[in-house]
Order: structure tokens, then C-alpha cells, then sequence
């Protein structure tokens, strides 16, 4: 038996006794139930971040993260399954790690790697034999064998032999209690065979691993179940706004064609794209294309249909204002909802705050409540310093317009309209509510 069959059979047999440790850089909304998981399946975590915030909480046995219960964090960390630590030098006790890291858009719409970029170089301080590496962030095709390849590999490191390289995209839906990382299926696709083969064992070992040809197919299968998405969700919006104008109701008409069984799946109009992947994935995938001369015209237009949005929300709540004989210049709105999608803490790329930017540039009074998020944070675009206002019938009296942009399950829509002047709603959320039509505006 030859050493580089040795170090791959050894790593195998470590993955199926589950005494190989496995290292999760990111502990994000990504990176924290994957650790979870697989800590639930016995293995040992040790879990890496910058934030020591994060850090503290997990210590204490504190969640940071509203759907993951705290009992689940100390459970983990009361039977030793689950360290963290901000020192990345210990990145040398892990056998498998994966990278679980931001990959965000610049200002201009390109890939911003440099965090993905730093974690690389810090894995390739500590790199030793028989450790497999999985990038889990979403990127565009080539990454994984562009950027992490040549940075990993050295005159005394071979991939495929002496450590393993593969791309695993993450298929994490926060809030979703239906799917989660035990039964959503992992597509791995390795540099090597032998890379794929310990990837797919170490993600067999917590649910069904989808082995692929290579690490390109991988990435790009990421980015076409994010773009498949965003241009459905970009053909609902067009039609909302073509279906406001002809008097029809388009989720009845949504609701409808759910019916057939075949040949139809059902998206949702909204207010804009939030999420971490939805938003992005798809200028990712224009970006690269570029490098080929070729130009995504239909993934960009369904970019620029979900980006305008918030545009049209601001149109309906001027319109509906001016029926009221107000001006959006000095009127009181609520915005109701922050997170992205309902119930969740996670307001990353949410179009509420681009709805709240647009609305303050034309001298609008703001307050925004949102139970699943007390107080907003700092983005990388937007820097809005409040907190959630109480919400109460006093509250909703006083707003000249209520804005709907998240349909969170703890809101009264009902007690909502009664008290409000004037609601608009981007979700669908009032639908039923009978008496106050007058005061609806759907957006």
C-alpha cells in the first residue's frame, strides 16, 4: 500500500468511526447548523470565528440565532462534542474543514472573496497531511481550483494524496423546519477522485451526499438552483405589477395554476430579493461569464426586475398617500418586518432597507418594528441606527402609512388594519381581512 493510500484509507476510516474532527470556519446561519448536525451524529467540532461575540455566547450556552434553540448549543457543549475558538492556529487538530465564510458583492456587482481569500491563506498556514478542506460558500465556477488549489498545494503537499479539496455548496433555508442539514441532500464535487470520495463519505455521514463529475459542476449547480429562483421570483414580480393594473388578483392566480400537477412550480411576488443567496448568486454567475464573451441578458433582467421593487413599493405608498391628501415628505411610516423572510432573525440583503433608505431620501419619519429583530444592524450598505418601536394600537393610529414588507406569523394583520390609516401590504398578508378594503393598498 503506497503513503497516499494510506493517508486517504486512514481518513476514511477516521469519517466512519466518526473520530475525525470536523472544523467549521464560519459560524453563521451556515456554519452553525452544520456544526450542530454534526456533532449530533457524535463526531468531535471545533467551530472558528472572528466574532468573539459569537464565541462568548456559544461558551455560555447562549444561541445567537433565533430558530436554533439555546438547549441544542449547551447540549453540544456540555458533552464536549462542540469547542470554539477564535485561534486559527488550531485549525491543525481538525481532519476535515469546512469553510463556511461570507462571499459577498462589491459596490460595483462583483465578487467580493477577500474573506474566502484570508481563510485560505490561514488553512494554508496550518495545513498538515491527511486533512480534507470543503468550500461550502457560494462562489462562482472555477473558484475552488482557481483560488484554493494553488494556494493549498505545495512542493510538499499534492492534493489527492497528501490532503483532499473539494466544493459542497450549502443548502441552508433558516427557519425552514421541514428540511434541514439532516435531510437535504449534499452535492460534493472533488479535484480529485480520491477527493470526492472522502468529501461524499464525510457528508454521508450526516445525510445523502450527490457525488459530480467536478468542482465546476458543483459550484455552477449552486448557482443555477439560486438563479432558477431568482428569475421565477422576477417573472411574479413583472406580473404583479402588470396585475395591479388590470385589477387582478395574481395570488389567486398564483394558487390556480398550482393546481396542475405537472409542469408548474409556485413563486411568490415581494417587496425585493433578500437572503444571502438569492440576491447574489446570479450576478456571480454574469460576472464569470464574462471571462467567456458572453453576456447573461435574461439572468441580468430578472436582476434588474427584483432590484426595482422597492421602487414600486415607494410608488404605491406615494399614490395612496396623495389619495389621502399627504405628502411622503414629512409623513410618519411604519415598516413592518426587517428579517427577509417571516419568521427568521436573518435581515441580510433585505429589501426592506432599501424600501427605508428610499423613504428617508424623500423626507419620510421612520419606525420599523420587527419581533425577530430588536435592533438593526450595520450592513455593508446600510447603517441605520434604531430599534423595533413597540407595536400597539396607539402606534398604528399615529402612522400615516403602514408598510408591510416582512409577514412575519406573530403579526394581528387583522388588529393591524383596524388601527391603522392607511397599510400596504407587499405580501399578500391582509388577504381575507373584510371591512377595511379602503384602507388597503397591495404593492
Amino acid at each position: 500500500m503506497s503513503d497516499k493510500d494510506s493517508t486517504r484509507l486512514r481518513l476514511l476510516e477516521m469519517i466512519e468511526q466518526k473520530t475525525a474532527r470536523i472544523g467549521i470556519i464560519g459560524l453563521g446561519y451556515v456554519g452553525l447548523p452544520l456544526a450542530l448536525h454534526f456533532g449530533n451524529e457524535g463526531f468531535h467540532v471545533i467551530g472558528f470565528d472572528l466574532d468573539s461575540r459569537k464565541i462568548d455566547k456559544i461558551l455560555h450556552g447562549e444561541s445567537y440565532i433565533k430558530h436554533i434553540p439555546a438547549d441544542m448549543i449547551r447540549e453540544m457543549t456540555d458533552g464536549k462534542r462542540f469547542d470554539v475558538t477564535l485561534d486559527f492556529s488550531r485549525l491543525k487538530e481538525t481532519d476535515c474543514i469546512l469553510i463556511c465564510v461570507p462571499t459577498p458583492l462589491s459596490d460595483k456587482m462583483e465578487p467580493d472573496l477577500s474573506y474566502l481569500l484570508e481563510t485560505t491563506e490561514t488553512i494554508a498556514d496550518n495545513l498538515r497531511t491527511g486533512q480534507l478542506i470543503v468550500l461550502e460558500s457560494t462562489t462562482y465556477p472555477g473558484t475552488t481550483e482557481e483560488m484554493l488549489l494553488p494556494r493549498l498545494e505545495s512542493k510538499d503537499m499534492k492534493v489527492g494524496e497528501d490532503f483532499f479539496l473539494a466544493f459542497s455548496p450549502e443548502r441552508e433555508d433558516p427557519g425552514n423546519k421541514e428540511f434541514t442539514a439532516t435531510n437535504i441532500p449534499k452535492v460534493v464535487g472533488g479535484v480529485t477522485p480520491s477527493c470526492l470520495e472522502v468529501a461524499t463519505a464525510t457528508y454521508n455521514a450526516i445525510t445523502r451526499a450527490v457525488p459530480v463529475s467536478t468542482t465546476q459542476t458543483a459550484e455552477l449547480t449552486k448557482l443555477l438552483e439560486n438563479t432558477f429562483r431568482s428569475v421565477n421570483i422576477a417573472l411574479v414580480n413583472e406580473l404583479k405589477i402588470l396585475a395591479h393594473k388590470m385589477g387582478i388578483d395574481l395570488f389567486e392566480v398564483i394558487n390556480a395554476a398550482s393546481t396542475k400537477p405537472f409542469g408548474y412550480t409556485p413563486f411568490y411576488p415581494g417587496p425585493g430579493l433578500g437572503g444571502h443567496c438569492i440576491p447574489i448568486d446570479p450576478f456571480y454567475l454574469a460576472w464569470k461569464a464574462k471571462e467567456y464573451d458572453f453576456s447573461t441578458r435574461f439572468i441580468q433582467l430578472a436582476g434588474e426586475i427584483n432590484v426595482s421593487m422597492p421602487y414600486y413599493v415607494i410608488e404605491k405608498t406615494v399614490e395612496a398617500l396623495n389619495k389621502n391628501r399627504k405628502s411622503i415628505n414629512g409623513s410618519n411610516i411604519l415598516i413592518l418586518g426587517i428579517a427577509y423572510k417571516k419568521d427568521i432573525d436573518d435581515d441580510r440583503e433585505s429589501p426592506g432597507y432599501a424600501i427605508m433608505k428610499i423613504l428617508l431620501e424623500k423626507g419620510a419619519i421612520l419606525n420599523y418594528n420587527d419581533p425577530w429583530i430588536p435592533k438593526l444592524h450595520t450592513t455593508r450598505k446600510y447603517n441605520f441606527q434604531m430599534e423595533s418601536t413597540p407595536l400597539t394600537p396607539d402606534l398604528l393610529a399615529k402612522m400615516d402609512a403602514v408598510i408591510i414588507v416582512t409577514d412575519h406569523s406573530d403579526y394581528d394583520y387583522a388588529e393591524i388594519v383596524k388601527h391603522s390609516n392607511l397599510v400596504i401590504d407587499t405580501r399578500n398578508a391582509t388577504k381575507g381581512i373584510k371591512g377595511a378594503t379602503e384602507k388597503i393598498v397591495m404593492a
